[in-house]
């Protein structure tokens, strides 16, 4: 095991002596002098060589594990690593880090609070950032939904709101509604009840036997910026129709589905939906956990088309990706329901629920999103995403290319070994990492042109190799 954790720190030795302006000991600031490692290479070895032996990385096996970055810290859109290379950050370390990583003001932010209270049970206490928090977000929502619940993550959140879907419709006199709906190609979390809210023929099938039954309509198929067809939302109205009256609500996530498709579907959808679960008394959850704040060119996918859920999931963005964080935002009549009925209280209560430190975090994040022109950048990256991403539809190994707000996506029929991923990222200094068959970016919302090139330029050796 050390002679092959030795040897994988040796390839990037040679990777990063590799690269332009790299060298085995450090690089190249733009004054000239050589930037270093703060680690030394004995102490960083043998920290790579316990993280082999004992930590399991997520998707990844713990026998033979692929290749990993030793990060050693990060600004704006860089990612640097223990040997002083930089990697452009583009996938905002799984979407969630839309500021770019370690802003000052959410940083201080966080020290500031840390200092004061760092954790408090949020069962007989509250505090000023929960509420600041809940005000800054209740601004941005649609009127009327504005009761929030805080959440550890956001597959906590789901089932968070799942819960609150099946508790409304006991309190409402219909017990028997105790399953959900959804569509197939959805993801909404790695926990067993979003795992049994997600595409039950996606990434979690494997665990069908421990998980609840829920209703799956097929995947949407009119796409973003295309013609509707109508004939797209039967399947869905006929499974409301004949399963209605088990159904407590429907999940699904608007717009742009993520982790299982990776894919944009027309907005009318949306209000059909809307207009199928209000004539049902059918509540209706958009988990808005990837889409959120800005990820896909509208602060919430809900403005799309227009329309306002019963139950919303938030989380990534809400802290500008810098600790986590989610929130369910419940409509005033789900709140009411739940509090008339039996037992009168929602039975949900997480231990770090409102961490004052990632409240504060929030807060510092969601006054960022008035400081500067996101949804200008986020256009500026959509516009440069088509097109320097669309000549890559032209290689053998693309099926598809897909953009929409600071989202960029390339379909392949082929996958490179991790191995050959991690070599072109220290080759290029562009942090990828292909998930499925899909290569995607969700760059930080602060990254320039240059470095989106870079991106591309990244994605187009991978999809190549």
């Amino acid at each position: 095991m050390e002679q092959k954790t030795g040897l994988i720190l040796l390839l990037l030795r040679v990777y990063y002596g590799n690269r332009p302006g790299g060298s085995a000991t450090g690089e190249k600031e733009e004054n000239g002098k050589e930037r270093r490692s703060t680690m030394d290479y004995t102490a960083m070895k043998n920290l790579m060589t316990f993280d082999r032996r004992h930590l399991w990385h997520p998707y990844a096996s713990m026998t033979q594990p692929p290749p990993v970055n030793f990060a050693e810290s990060a600004s704006g859109t860089h990612i640097r690593l223990a040997d002083g290379q930089e990697l452009i950050d583009g996938v905002s370390s799984w979407w969630c880090v839309c500021h770019g990583h370690n802003h000052p003001k959410i940083m201080e932010a966080i020290r500031r609070q840390s200092e004061k209270l760092a954790q408090v049970m949020f069962a007989g206490f509250t505090h000023e950032p929960a509420i600041r928090l809940a005000e800054l977000l209740t601004e941005r929502t649609p009127a009327g939904l504005n009761k929030v619940f805080y959440a550890d993550s956001g597959s906590v959140s789901v089932e968070c709101a799942a819960k609150m879907a099946i508790q409304y419709q006991m309190a409402s006199g219909f017990p028997g509604r105790c399953r959900l709906a959804s569509v197939k190609g959805g993801y909404h979390g790695d926990t067993a009840g979003a795992m049994a809210l997600s595409d039950p023929d996606g990434m979690h099938r494997m665990f069908s036997g421990i998980i609840s039954r829920h209703y799956f309509a097929p995947q949407p198929q009119s796409r973003f910026g295309e013609e509707w067809d109508p004939a797209d939302f039967v399947p869905m109205e006929g499974l409301l129709d004949r399963y209605g009256h088990e159904i407590a609500a429907v999940i699904i996530e608007p717009v742009f589905q993520g982790a299982n498709a990776m894919r944009f579907y027309h907005p009318e959808y949306l209000r059909c939906l809307r207009k199928a679960c209000s004539d049902r008394g059918i509540l209706l959850i958009l988990d808005e956990v990837a889409t959120g704040f800005g990820r896909i060119g509208k602060f919430f996918a809900l403005e799309y088309p227009g329309i306002v859920p019963d139950i919303m999931c938030v989380g990534k963005g809400l802290t500008g990706g810098a600790i986590t964080l989610a929130a369910v935002v419940a409509s005033e009549k789900v709140a009411e329901v739940i509090s008339a009925g039996t037992p009168g209280v929602f039975l949900h209560g997480p231990t770090f629920m409102a961490s004052p430190m990632a409240c504060a975090a929030g807060c510092a994040s969601l006054e960022l999103f008035r400081e500067y022109d996101w949804e200008g950048r986020v256009r500026c990256i959509e516009h440069q995403l088509k097109r320097e991403l669309q000549p890559l539809s032209e290689l053998p190994n693309v099926s598809e290319i897909r953009v929409l707000g600071a989202v960029g996506v390339a379909a392949l029929r082929k996958v490179p070994s991790p191995e050959t991923v991690q070599r072109i990222v220290h080759e290029t200094g562009v942090w990828l990492r292909p998930f499925g068959s899909w290569l995607y970016t969700m760059p930080p919302f602060i990254t320039p042109e240059h470095e989106i090139t870079r991106i591309v330029e990244a994605m187009r050796r991978i999809a190549e190799a």
